[in-house]
């Protein structure tokens, strides 16, 4: 796969190893006859190390040999989050260390998951762009403040914290962006 198409939730292979990338910025030359530069953040896949990337937009990575399967989570225990395939009803397992960043936004009936399976392992968890999550505490909405576009923190049933505009209530569902954390519209 070529650097210039790669993009956040790829697998590739980089020195044999699989990594997933988590972000890409790009770096356009200041000289003429330069190469634009690809710098990604990425994740080595059994290693749960972070990994820097620095690539020309020419250069060409090997798609890693991994499946991504629709899954749906079971429950959690202490150590590890367990999760079934929808497809076979294969039973997966993966560390909560391994997904620490994601569990803000896992609920038992979110749909649209991913587990990127390698080598019959769950290595990594791929969570749509938004999720529905209901609000379980904020402060009441002050009369007469509606003027200014005015935001107020909510605690979200996960546990997470966004900053919400203010008509927005307590137990109201909202969407949430899995990728900034931050409030997109009401569910």
């Amino acid at each position: 796969m070529l650097a210039k198409e790669m993009k956040p939730g790829a697998v590739v292979v980089d020195n044999e190893v699989p990594v997933i990338i988590e972000s890409v910025t790009v770096q356009s030359p200041s000289a003429r006859g330069a190469a634009t530069l690809y710098k990604f953040k990425a994740r080595n896949l059994l290693t749960k190390q972070k990994v820097d990337l620095t690539l020309k937009g020419t250069d060409n990575l090997p798609e890693a040999d991994f499946r991504k399967r629709v899954v749906k989570m079971m429950y959690k225990d202490q150590e590890e989050l367990h999760l079934m395939d929808q497809e076979d009803y294969t039973q997966f397992a993966i560390a909560l260390s391994d997904i620490d960043e994601q569990l803000k936004y896992l609920t038992e009936e979110l749909e649209g998951m991913y587990g990127l399976i390698y080598q019959d392992e769950c290595v990594g968890l791929q969570l749509p762009t938004s999720v529905e999550l209901t609000i379980t505490q904020c402060d009441p909405a002050i009369r007469g403040n509606s003027a200014t576009a005015r935001t107020k923190p909510a605690e979200l049933e996960t546990g997470l914290s966004v900053q919400v505009p203010e008509y927005i209530k307590e137990g109201e569902r909202i969407k949430v962006d899995t990728r900034t954390g931050e409030f997109l519209s009401r569910a």
